[in-house]
């Protein structure tokens, strides 16, 4: 099924085309002039356009350039009473997919609408092929992520609500994006909106979309992310940092399909997968009252869990190698191959920033190493002290798997208190944690913070 917008100053022609599109199985939306069709267009996502030529005011073709003016890639196909070949060139230079005369006929119509449509998906499937190849590719070899691609394969054919959980850096908007590729809805809009990255009085206006006027600044209408993602997914990061008050908003919208702009009086229907992510401990915020807990449970229906990338040392080879190439083709560099003892260091490191420290480390190593990269310009590269740290080669511990739990827990706390310079919210931040959830860690985990400040160890 399409969305049609159909525009003509005739309402008999408006009518009995929707009525073909409805009968078609299409859905369709008419409009009698231009400029409002112009509105149309930037506050709702449209399939096609069918559009008349020969209009009072402003024309079908003066449309078609203000469409090209703005950019707007919509496949329009033009009809005309009073065609000539000069109308039908200029259109087509123009953009126009293709020119019909009157009086339609029903058959031809509808045969040149699903010409277009396929045309129109399959442009979309080959720009989604080129987003896909080199910045989105999801580098892996290793059974912790295996494991985890086998989850997307699993979930990202149904319309189930997964929530992506992992620290910072794990590469959940990457798979996120993987979700919605290998999902039915891989035709339409991927929309993403980090919910920590928007001040609390503008996130409902980023969601929901507001109408000009409807307070200070909002000069004209804006469409929100719901809307932007109609017929695709729209993926909320880091979800547990919405206010509280957004979170109920949030809640009915997902409950209903449909929003209402900030400053609205109609509810705007909505087809959306909402995928969620968050480096929170959601049960637990959940338990304090900081997280309301009906929309915890509509969006924690698949919990999709990323390990961080010291649970993945196996995949570094692979993941350093793939920055590399991507970073030299970006800043037009020569490749430096990696030394084999330049990945084993690698593979030493904590890496708590994850896949995204990881990146930058390669970046800074291409920048100073002046030949092949050696463990001597990983160590250089590395944060002052990651060296004495050992993520992937610690000894073999014996006794109770609990014991050893706790015991590397310490181990990686004490490590990032040293490395911060004692410092609880760069730890806490480095770890994941929330600052209170670090200092309840330490008590059970018998670390005394007064002592290390006395000692000076942290």
């Amino acid at each position: 099924m399409a969305h049609i917008l159909i525009v003509d100053d005739d309402a008999n022609t408006l009518a009995s085309l929707a009525r073909a599109f409805r009968l078609a199985g299409h859905e369709a939306t008419v409009c009698d002039n231009a400029v409002r069709a112009l509105e149309l267009v930037k506050s709702h996502a449209f399939d096609m356009m069918l559009s008349d030529v020969v209009m009072p005011g402003k024309d079908g073709l003066s449309l078609l350039e203000d469409l090209r003016n703005l950019g707007v890639a919509l496949p329009v196909v033009m009809i005309s009473g009073q065609a000539n070949i000069e109308m039908a060139v200029r259109a087509t230079r123009l953009g126009a997919v293709d020119f019909l005369e009157k009086p339609l006929s029903t058959g031809k119509l509808l045969l040149t609408v699903d010409n277009v449509l396929k045309l129109k998906r399959l442009e979309d499937e080959n720009r989604e092929l080129r987003q896909r190849v080199g910045k989105h590719e999801i580098v892996y070899g290793g059974a912790a992520m295996r494991r985890v691609m086998a989850q997307v394969d699993r979930v990202a054919a149904s319309e189930a609500r997964v929530c992506i959980l992992g620290e910072t850096g794990t590469g959940k908007e990457l798979i996120a994006r993987a979700l919605h590729e290998r999902s039915p809805r891989r035709g339409g809009p991927f929309v993403t909106l980090n919910c920590a990255a928007v001040p609390g009085e503008l996130i409902e206006s980023e969601l929901f979309g507001h109408e000009k006027g409807s307070f200070t600044g909002a000069a004209s209408r804006h469409t929100g992310k719901f809307e932007q993602a109609n017929r695709g997914t729209l993926f909320l990061d880091e979800i547990g940092d919405m206010p509280m008050t957004m979170q109920a908003k949030l809640l009915r919208v997902l409950e209903e399909s449909q929003v209402e702009r900030v400053g609205g009086d109609r509810a705007v229907p909505v087809d959306v997968r909402a995928i969620v992510a968050t480096h929170r401990n959601l049960d637990e915020l959940v338990k304090r009252g900081a997280f309301r807990q009906d929309l915890y449970h509509r969006i924690y229906v698949f919990p999709l869990l990323l390990p961080p990338l010291r649970e993945r040392v196996e995949d570094i080879p692979a993941l350093a190698e793939h920055f590399a190439a991507q970073v030299s083709e970006q800043n037009g560099w020569k490749p430096k191959p990696f030394a084999p003892d330049a990945i084993e260091e690698l593979q030493r490191y904590s890496w708590p920033g994850n896949v995204r420290e990881l990146r930058n480390v390669v970046e800074r190593l291409l920048l100073l190493a002046d030949g092949p990269v050696d463990r001597a310009a990983v160590r250089v590269a590395l944060p002052p002290g990651a060296s004495a740290g050992s993520g992937a080669e610690a000894p073999v511990q014996s006794g109770p798997l609990a014991g050893r739990v706790d015991s590397f827990e310490r181990e990686q706390i004490l490590s990032e208190l040293k490395r911060h310079s004692q410092r609880m919210t760069d730890t806490a931040k480095a770890l994941g944690l929330e600052r209170s959830h670090l200092y309840k860690k330490c008590q059970a985990l018998g670390i005394d913070l007064r002592a290390l400040r006395k000692t000076g160890d942290a």
